[in-house]
């Protein structure tokens, strides 16, 4: 096994290793030289497409069309992308390994991961008309440089929402670059242009010239932090400079007469230059190393703590030596985790110095633990992975009190980092990526290439969820098997069934995408959530289905979805009759119609034969127009509905009736100018006693055979309530009331006339003598309840009026009394 510090370098005074993550990558007729290569975040695939600019021999008919091609850090081809669609200006990752290919019309094409088709989008009109030239990237936007020199900016990919930046300055953009927004005070992204001789700023607002002479710079790049910009002179120096301008932090000068092809940051600390076969890595302070042993054209793939650096051959990765791993590797360390270490190694050779060993860092044993685990993460090498923990765990067992977590968390971490990095899956993640990408995400990597296996039992293994896992294993099939439909729909429940937070909607809807309805309708059934099966089905035609589902749901607002969507794909006539056998649609088509729709309500009542409702529904209409036309021809159209039929004849005559009253309200309105439409019968009588039209009010009373009983009262209450005494001082003269003379006495002396209403008593002869003589009582007269109580000869009754009189009443009531006295 080689030392751990074989691949280390020392620039200035730290120390860079470069650890081959694998070799034999590509093809050696793939021509590397002639692609740009681009690679995801966090270790992630790579892209590689033919650089236009250059010239390259065909080979056979190997180069007919065009292609991305999307392969692991291994080298192994994850997905082919044939391009016909214009000249490609740029390709992008974000941080969720989402492809962004970018073209010089400015239309964008975003594939959300490595297998599904894409979403295009368009950067605008100015896009379309100057062209793009180029694009920089970052983990959830990107800016495109326009040949008009404007910048657009999309920040993000799930909604992307083209906006220009400020102005850019007018002349060749030489080099540039964007500090994302994360790094930004005003939390918007910055864009740096190399113009001329100085570096202009950009934001969303202005654009700001930065002042610096040395220009023109070829070469710009930013920090992985924000912090630090670097700058490549024509005179072939490197310039570290604080991203506010303001500090120069070190120079470098690369001797070197072309300048690179590449400049990019490995880490926060060290820029890596790259010519075709040869690298300069520069340190603080202008140190720097030439790494010139590459025997083929050299890619630069820069992560957030070092660079893959990708060749035909092999696959590195070059960082900064973690402070752990130089704290125990470092030749002459006498650190207590360098100590520990070798008391292991000791102990495995059985020597009695690995106790001398611990007895020395008795009082830094659990710090060496700690920098043992550290370390242990920071390794690709799997025998040192073990040494270390191996080291760290004896040093805990020596302890009398360790928490462990940290020891069991580093374990589970290296199990999945080392699984994902074998070749086979080729996702050579470091330990400070793993915890930035998440678990989650990796998983959803792992999926994303197909890998369904290895994610399943590494979520088992992190306790995550696994339903998103199934699902997307599903779809794949249902994209890619040829299996027939009943088949491949039994082989998909069977995996799928009884997992929790299974959907089988989206399974279905990739089966809908692919036009095999028939499955997607197969996959539905055994989705519980009838909210989601109802739209899918209702795409692959199954109708009747999804109505159906929808009534079991309960859910009256999924039941209306479908009824509005079955309205407007079947005829009225269909619709209908699918409605009128599940009554629930009926009652929710029916509630929703009479406020929305009566047209289609109609329709439905005629439709059904139901004949009342729907001339119901025209007399509501009726009463509602505010044209007397259009009342009396809903009305009659009401009419024609129930004449067909014997068993509305009443119903019938009492439409005809009202089409006649609106005529006669109608001639009424004319004549008199006052209001009639919208009265019944006896309002219309009432109204025409009121204004002194007696003879029209006859007429009516005739034409509508109104009873004179009913008249009668519709007169009398008139009259008192317009106090037309005389006309009823008239009646009282009368011999014959249909309605008898006591309701005359009743409303008259409510209204408080006292006098008219004495008129009324003695017409009331059916009653009893003690009911006259307390209307006589109510109207004030004592003395005429007197007389008629003498008439009857009651004594008892004069008694107790004597009680009640006053003044010459109880005179006359003595007398009376006296009277009645003088007859015995």
């Amino acid at each position: 096994m080689s030392k751990a510090t074989a691949d280390w370098t020392r620039v200035g005074d730290r120390f860079y290793r470069r650890t081959q993550l694998y070799d034999s990558i590509f093809d050696p007729d793939l021509e590397l030289e002639n692609y740009i290569v681009t690679g995801a975040p966090y270790s992630g695939a790579v892209a590689l497409y033919r650089d236009e600019s250059k010239i390259y021999s065909f080979r056979g008919s190997k180069t007919a069309k065009s292609s991305i091609d999307l392969y692991s850090c291994a080298g192994k081809l994850i997905r082919r992308i044939t391009w016909d669609k214009g000249r490609i200006v740029a390709v992008g990752w974000s941080a969720e390994e989402r492809l962004l290919v970018v073209t010089n019309d400015g239309t964008v094409r975003s594939y959300a991961d490595l297998q599904s088709d894409f979403s295009p989008f368009s950067l605008g009109h100015d896009a379309e008309e100057y062209g793009v030239t180029s694009c920089k990237f970052w983990s959830t936007g990107f800016v495109a440089l326009l040949g008009n020199n404007k910048l657009v900016a999309v920040t993000r990919y799930d909604e992307p929402r083209p906006q220009a930046l400020a102005s850019a300055p007018v002349g060749e953009v030489i080099s540039w670059t964007v500090i994302p927004p994360e790094h930004t005070s005003s939390r918007s992204v910055e864009v740096l242009l190399a113009v001329d001789g100085t570096v202009h700023v950009v934001d969303a607002a202005e654009c700001e010239d930065r002042g610096l002479q040395a220009g023109p710079f070829r070469h710009i790049s930013v920090s992985p932090n924000g912090k630090f910009i670097s700058l490549y002179t024509d005179d072939g120096e490197v310039w570290v400079i604080s991203s506010d301008f303001q500090d120069r932090l070190s120079e470098y000068e690369s001797k070197v007469k072309t300048p690179p092809k590449d400049l990019q940051w490995c880490g926060n600390n060290a820029i890596v230059l790259a010519w075709e076969d040869e690298i300069h890595l520069v340190g603080p302070n202008g140190a720097a190393s030439k790494f010139d042993d590459y025997n083929s054209f050299v890619h630069l793939l820069p992560d957030i703590d070092g660079i893959r650096v990708l060749t035909n051959t092999v696959c590195e990765f070059l960082q900064k030596v973690p402070d752990s791993t130089e704290e125990i590797y470092r030749v002459g360390s006498t650190s207590p985790g360098s100590v520990l270490l070798d008391a292991v190694e000791q102990l495995d050779k059985k020597s009695p110095k690995a106790d001398d060993n611990i007895q020395m860092i008795r009082s830094n044993l659990d710090e060496a633990v700690d920098v043992c685990v550290r370390a242990a993460g920071q390794e690709y090498s799997v025998h040192r992975q073990k040494q270390l923990l191996k080291a760290a765990s004896f040093g805990k067992s020596v302890l009398d009190l360790y928490n462990s977590d940290d020891f069991v968390d580093m374990t589970e971490v290296l199990r999945v980092l080392n699984a994902v990095r074998f070749y086979e899956i080729g996702l050579p993640l470091s330990y400070e990526q793993y915890i930035r990408l998440t678990p989650e995400r990796l998983v959803q990597r792992l999926v994303n290439r197909q890998q369904y296996l290895l994610a399943l039992k590494m979520s088992e293994f992190l306790h995550l969820p696994v339903d998103r896992i199934y699902v997307n294993w599903a779809r794949q099939k249902v994209r890619s098997s040829s299996t027939d439909e009943d088949s491949l729909c039994e082989e998909i429940v069977r995996k799928l069934n009884g997992k929790r937070g299974v959907s089988f909607e989206e399974v279905a809807h990739a089966a809908y995408d692919e036009g095999r309805g028939k499955l997607a309708a197969e996959l539905l059934e055994h989705e519980p959530r009838a909210g989601k099966q109802v739209p899918l089905l209702l795409s692959v035609g199954e109708e009747f289905v999804a109505l159906d589902k929808a009534i079991e749901s309960g859910d009256t607002d999924l039941v209306f979805y479908v009824l509005l969507n079955l309205k407007k794909k079947m005829p009225l006539s269909s619709f209908f009759r699918t409605i009128n056998s599940r009554p629930v649609a009926t009652s929710i088509v029916e509630s929703s119609a009479i406020d929305q729709d009566q047209e289609l309500l109609k329709d439905f009542y005629y439709q059904d034969d139901r004949r009342v409702d729907g001339s119901n529904l025209l007399l509501s209409e009726a009463l509602a127009a505010g044209d007397i036309n259009a009342a009396a021809d809903k009305m009659k159209m009401a009419a024609k509905l129930l004449r067909d039929s014997k068993e509305y004849t009443a119903q019938v005559a009492a439409l005809e009736d009202a089409q006649k009253l609106l005529r006669f309200q109608e001639a009424f309105e004319k004549d008199l100018n006052e209001p009639f439409v919208g009265l019944s019968v006896n309002e219309t009588l009432s109204k025409l006693i009121k204004t002194g039209n007696m003879k029209r009010s006859q007429k009516v009373q005739t034409e509508f055979k109104v009873s004179d009983k009913t008249f009668s009262w519709i007169r009398l209450r008139a009259l008192v309530s317009r106090r037309y005494w005389i006309e009823l001082e008239e009646l009282s003269k009368g011999k014959k009331s249909a309605i008898g003379w006591e309701p005359y006495f009743n409303e008259i002396l409510g209204a408080g006339n006292t006098k008219l209403a004495s008129l009324f008593i003695p017409k009331c002869t059916h009653l009893a003598m003690a009911e006259r003589i307390e209307m006589w009582l109510k109207c004030g007269l004592a003395n005429k309840a007197g007389e008629e109580a003498l008439k009857a000869k009651d004594r008892n009754a004069l008694e107790e009026l004597r009680t009640k009189a006053t003044g010459s009443a109880q005179l006359d009531i003595d007398r009376m009394i006296a009277q009645l006295q003088k007859g015995r």
